[in-house]
């Protein structure tokens, strides 16, 4: 597991379930390998914002991850909702992935999440900037 550097991150996730964790601290060690293995991110910095955990590179747009007790049976990613990244998403992959709008992917504690898939969804965030000028992100 990728080290926390900042303690309120690491304090966030203990304040889930232990279920939802476990999936959340997935997501985060997903998020974490496709940028180490993107030649093009330098750098990742982990925070809150939101008091959500958020995942930030300098040519991407924020990823962030959370839980509501309103809805316990579910966790998402969330994205800029102002950015093409959800509408390109549901266009690759409305057969793999359920979405909230234009802000997120939304998982099922019980979803077998194609990682494949997800993986090329959080690339092209954490690159966002890098294509936002191209259509469909040139996915």
């Amino acid at each position: 597991m990728t080290p926390f550097k900042d303690s309120a991150v690491q304090e966030k996730f203990n304040t889930y379930p232990s279920d939802v964790k476990k999936k959340l601290l997935t997501l985060r060690e997903l998020i974490f390998d496709v940028a180490k293995s993107e030649e093009s991110i330098t750098d990742i910095e982990e925070t809150l914002k939101w008091n959500e955990p958020s995942y930030l590179t300098k040519n991407g747009s924020t990823v962030r991850m959370d839980w509501k007790k309103e809805k316990p049976d579910q966790y998402a990613l969330y994205f800029n909702c102002k950015s093409k990244l959800v509408v390109t998403f549901r266009e690759l992959f409305s057969d793999r992935f359920e979405f909230e709008g234009n802000r997120a992917i939304v998982f099922q504690k019980d979803d077998i999440i194609d990682e494949k898939a997800l993986r090329y969804c959080i690339l092209l965030a954490l690159t966002y900037h890098d294509r936002k000028h191209l259509s469909m992100l040139d996915a």
